[in-house]
């Protein structure tokens, strides 16, 4: 994905179009709504995977993947609708502190979508939905190792 993205960024390049870098890890400050649909995406997963631990089957990624990276207006109002129920599940089981970072974090990403989700994602725009999900996806699992050891994950700010 990330290589065909870097090329049609390279190729616009010639022809003066707007294009941004493709991150190589998690992005909080893109504003390109595929990426941000993709991590929206994945926090949705994620809020999911929470409230339905051991009842869970399949995912909201088995069932809805393809339509929400080409055709997000049509899925996401039903997933944010979801989501709510998959939250408040958290709060009962007293994971309160959990649904309390994956509320935050997808108002935050949704904030930077604009008042409306596009009807559909050209297929450049879909590999940065695939990067975005991935990359919000580690975030989880990264979360969840360090949340084990009393090591924190180096983020650069060292001297």
């Amino acid at each position: 994905c990330k290589a065909v993205l870097v090329r049609e960024a390279r190729l616009a390049t010639y022809s003066n179009s707007d294009q941004q870098e493709v991150p190589v890890s998690l992005d909080r400050s893109s504003t390109h709504p595929g990426y941000l649909l993709g991590r929206l995406f994945a926090e949705l997963e994620n809020a999911q995977r929470g409230a339905l631990v051991n009842a869970l089957s399949c995912t909201i990624r088995d069932r809805y993947y393809g339509a929400a990276s080409a055709a997000p207006a049509s899925v996401f109002p039903m997933l944010l609708r979801n989501v709510q129920h998959h939250l408040s599940s958290m709060r009962k089981k007293g994971k309160g502190g959990v649904a309390h970072i994956i509320e935050s974090e997808i108002s935050q990403i949704v904030d930077g979508l604009g008042d409306s989700f596009p009807r559909s994602l050209r297929i450049e725009e879909q590999g940065c939905f695939a990067i975005g999900y991935y990359h919000q996806s580690q975030t989880r699992f990264t979360r969840k190792k360090y949340a084990n050891d009393d090591e924190q994950p180096d983020n650069g700010d060292s001297e």
